[in-house]
């Protein structure tokens, strides 16, 4: 069976794809940076799931996760970018370090992590990236150009890496989430709630499990001739 790196697996869709690949019997490596909820998942999951507490703006950190997953399971075949911060602001009020905390956990970490993975999967000559974007990076959300940047550019560098390492049998892709129902949706008030849904022609917010399946799909052998695509699952908010 392939053992699975999942980042951020402490948050709605994290969890969700990290419940899916338990089922399905994967070796499974997760981390977060909320050591109550990774004690939540030992508990729940009977020791059947490494999780690797890791701030990824910290290089250390990186290097020991990618340590500890390599005790724990020998390398990664498939590997879940799913990590990511907003830190909301209008550009002209954004401070710098609003910008970079951004742009150092949702780009430049996924950069080191995935450099030091890939190494791995290609003397193997398989593997399985699949990195989180954003229908944010399509529409340009107002008050997040440190957020929409750091996932437009995660969406060029999927594109270039799959590029790089087709020819190895590693696949690199994105999945792009439109409005999702999390428990960030509680923070929003209704009447913006809905006028939210009215956007979308489905006439509904998305389900964590349904960003998990198209997550799934990618990191199987049936996607192999699929790769540099963006995959998104947004009930037809952007076509």
């Amino acid at each position: 069976m392939k053992n699975v790196l999942i980042t951020g697996a402490t948050g709605g869709i994290g969890s969700s794809i990290l419940k899916l690949f338990y089922e399905n019997s994967y070796n499974i490596c997760v981390t977060g940076t909320n050591k109550n909820k990774l004690n939540e998942i030992e508990v729940n999951y009977k020791g059947k799931v490494k999780c690797i507490s890791c701030n990824l703006s910290d290089d250390s950190q990186i290097e020991n996760l990618v340590k500890e997953s390599d005790e724990y399971y020998g390398s990664t075949d498939i590997l879940i970018n799913n990590a990511g911060i907003t830190k909301d602001n209008l550009f002209l009020r954004m401070k710098e370090e609003e910008w970079n905390d951004v742009i150092n956990i949702n780009l430049n970490s996924n950069f080191k992590l995935t450099k030091k993975i890939l190494k791995g999967m290609i003397k193997s000559r398989w593997g399985r990236v699949v990195n989180i974007s954003s229908d944010a990076a399509k529409i340009g959300n107002s008050g997040q150009a440190n957020y929409v940047a750091s996932k437009s550019a995660i969406e060029g560098l999927t594109r270039t890496i799959a590029n790089e390492v087709a020819s190895r049998g590693v696949t690199v892709n994105c999945v792009s989430p439109g409005f999702v129902d999390t428990e960030i949706l509680e923070t929003i008030d209704k009447k913006t709630l809905q006028s939210m849904v009215e956007k979308i022609p489905l006439g509904r917010m998305g389900r964590i499990d349904e960003i998990a399946s198209a997550v799934y799909f990618l990191s199987l052998e049936e996607s192999a001739y699929i790769t540099g695509q963006v995959l998104h699952v947004n009930g037809g908010l952007t076509m």
